[in-house]
């Protein structure tokens, strides 16, 4: 296994496979081989064993504890909300406990798969590296989860200290994700992040006539629905979505199967239901060309923009959609008020399907020395109810605590952004239906892959059949060990 996971690794690094999720700038993606990974196998096949040597079984606790992530949202979470944290640097490079204990910080931004390069590098030398250079505490995401839970390079969170008791409360989808298939479990987060669409209010008012969720959420119930008031939309003047990938990810998370059975890939009729409609949008003018991140996109979500509405998971309308809402932004001055912007003129509705879209989760390095302080850690920022409450009550983070977040739900808790909407109550009914049974360890590679064969098509430079060959020459370059591509009838 620890073999076969330095090759996963290498090959991950080689090929760039995947990608993550949280768009900030970075440098140059650190580069490796599959060759000088399979050097270090040597010593990668005794990385299981330096939990041997861990502060759970000699007593102590190193002073120094490196975490690893790709940008500062859980460093944020960390320094404002860990019980034990008595200083932050300046430069916000290290955070000191209260019993002493130095974090050191190391942030490698996601774009061009650097993350996970750099991140694969240190654990392949994790074995042989001095105690405080070693990772402690690692963050990822969901859709490349698996390339790390299922890896000898991650513990058990049983192994460090939590207990059923502690994790009762978490959103079941939050455990699956992070589960290997012997039941252990791998890593936790602090979030949950259900799935809604974000839609604006004065466009729905010209549109349907009413701005109310629940009436906008009737309009909208299903693909049918959402697709006649897109014809409604276009012919006021307006956009139903921003670009070709908005709404992906609500196909996507309701396929019927994995992506991967063996060697052979499976495309979902799902999927190819979400080609059919961004073609036809994309043919009709119902959307306006955009991609996720790009410039016109979040323009669109701004006070000059004409799009109806955004599809969204929790971290994505507090986070990205309020900035890009503004019309001048915080760091030019502005506020998050009324009155800057479209800020108060977005709802949110459930949408035609339930989907969820992306979160973060904390992995315990095998070989860490402070697997009592990551036990704190993962314990005060995962299962505390208190915190957890106060974490949504500052940020309106939606947090994985399913006691805390049925309370805020059933309270007068609001969001001015979204006009003084209880956005959690909706989240609340979202997060239990969340199924994760479908996931699996190729899905960030191949969804991206996916999206970029089929931008051709809906510009109109290839043809379908052209887009389906790209799709499966770039999976084959990317994962060789995959044979077979079948495509619905």
């Amino acid at each position: 296994m620890k073999k076969q996971l330095s090759l996963i690794l290498a090959a991950g690094m080689a090929a760039g496979l995947f990608a993550g999720c949280g768009g900030a700038a970075s440098s140059a993606a650190a580069s490796s081989t599959a060759s000088s990974a399979a050097d270090s196998t040597a010593s990668s096949d005794t990385a299981a064993s330096a939990a041997d040597s861990t502060a759970a079984d000699t007593g102590s606790e190193g002073k120094v504890l490196n975490i690893w992530c790709w940008n500062d949202e859980f460093q944020s979470r960390f320094n404002d909300y860990y019980p034990d944290v008595q200083e932050v640097a300046a430069d916000k490079s290290t955070t000191t406990l209260k019993d002493g204990t130095v974090v050191k910080w190391t942030i490698n931004a996601n774009e061009n798969n650097n993350y996970q390069n750099k991140l694969d590098e240190a654990l392949l030398a994790q074995e042989s590296a001095a105690a405080d250079d070693k990772i402690d505490l690692f963050l990822i995401e969901a859709d490349y989860a698996l390339k790390y839970v299922d890896s000898d390079y991650t513990m058990d969170v049983k192994e460090i200290g939590l207990t059923d008791a502690d994790m009762a409360d978490m959103y079941q989808y939050t455990k699956d994700i992070a589960t290997t298939k012997d039941g252990k479990l791998k890593g936790v987060t602090w979030q949950a992040t259900p799935g809604l669409f974000a839609y604006r209010r004065s466009i729905a008012k010209a549109v349907l006539g009413t701005d109310d969720p629940t009436q906008v959420q009737a309009a909208l119930s299903d693909w049918d629905k959402f697709n006649a008031v897109a014809e409604q939309a276009s012919a006021k003047g307006y956009k139903m979505l921003s670009g070709y990938d908005d709404s992906y990810r609500t196909f996507s998370n309701n396929v019927a199967a994995p992506w991967v059975n063996g060697t052979t890939v499976t495309v979902d009729a799902n999927l190819m239901k979400w080609v059919d409609q961004t073609k036809t949008f994309t043919d009709k003018g119902y959307n306006n060309k955009s991609s996720l991140w790009d410039s016109v996109w979040a323009s669109d979500q701004g006070p000059t923009g004409k799009v109806f509405g955004f599809f969204y998971s929790t971290w994505g309308i507090n986070f990205t959609l309020l900035g890009n809402s503004l019309a001048t932004s915080v760091a030019d001055g502005g506020k998050e008020e009324v009155g800057n912007g479209c800020y108060g003129d977005y709802a949110v509705c459930q949408g035609p399907q339930s989907y969820y879209w992306g979160g973060t989760w904390m992995c315990a390095a095998t070989g860490t020395d402070n697997t009592a302080t990551i036990r704190n850690i993962m314990q005060k920022l995962t299962c505390d109810k208190d915190i957890m409450t106060k974490i949504t009550t500052d940020t309106q983070d939606y947090t994985n605590n399913k006691a805390a977040m049925d309370a805020l739900a059933a309270s007068d808790f609001k969001s001015d952004f979204l006009g003084g909407q209880n956005h959690i109550a909706l989240f609340a009914e979202a997060a239990p239906k969340i199924d994760m049974s479908n996931a699996g360890p190729y899905d960030q590679g191949l969804n991206e892959s996916f999206q970029t064969a089929f931008k051709d098509y809906f510009d109109g430079t290839v043809d379908e059949a052209t887009a389906k060959t790209n799709f499966e020459t770039s999976l084959k370059e990317k994962y060789p060990e995959l044979t077979t591509v079948v495509w619905p009838a």
